[in-house]
């Protein structure tokens, strides 16, 4: 059995989509790493998305846990043209698109990005291999509210829309159990 900690990077601070555009974490609360830090499994590996905020928050929690190296597959949504627009600005863009991307999450991408669907597909890959390349009993992962979600949604077997419902805060965790292939959902957006 592996159990996985997800990780939610820290806060950006941003009023606007972010996706693919490399923000930082604002990681000024040590105290509140810290309490994170020592709450993950003290042997458990560390293994982030490539993106700046999830690598510094990687590496502010790894406090000498193994850091395994950055991995692009774990990156946030590709909101496209989104990106960077705030969100009245994209519901006057595309006012459609935009409540539909949220109300029936699936096929549907912001115009230049990916959808749920892609993007779960993408996760779901990753972490497979993470599974089949480390015969690890934990393993912590630092990523962003779009890719945990879809790992809620795989380990509960929720709809993708149901999954979007779940509270992820900046430095929460949250953990999932898979063993043989199958899919336990522990605690959802903790805050040590």
């Amino acid at each position: 059995m592996t159990r996985l900690w997800w990780v939610r990077h820290g806060p950006t601070h941003e009023k606007a989509f972010v996706g693919w555009r490399n923000v930082p974490a604002d990681l000024s609360d040590t105290a509140f790493i810290d309490r994170v830090a020592k709450y993950l499994p003290p042997h458990a590996p560390v293994i982030s998305s490539d993106l700046i905020r999830a690598v510094a928050t990687a590496d502010a929690i790894a406090q000498g846990r193994t850091r395994l190296p950055n991995h692009r597959d774990l990156r946030e949504f590709n909101f496209g043209v989104w990106d960077g627009m705030h969100f009245k600005d994209v519901a006057a863009r595309d006012p459609d698109l935009s409540r539909r991307f949220w109300e029936e999450p699936g096929d549907l991408s912001a115009p230049g990005g990916e959808s749920w669907n892609a993007v779960a597909e993408r996760v779901n890959r990753a972490v497979d291999g993470l599974l089949d390349q480390h015969s690890l009993s934990d393993l912590v992962l630092v990523a962003h509210i779009g890719v945990i979600m879809t790992q809620v949604q795989r380990a509960t077997g929720a709809t993708a829309y149901q999954a979007m419902g779940h509270q992820i805060d900046n430095l929460s965790v949250t953990d999932m159990h898979v063993k043989d292939g199958s899919w336990r959902i522990g605690q959802i957006n903790h805050i040590p």
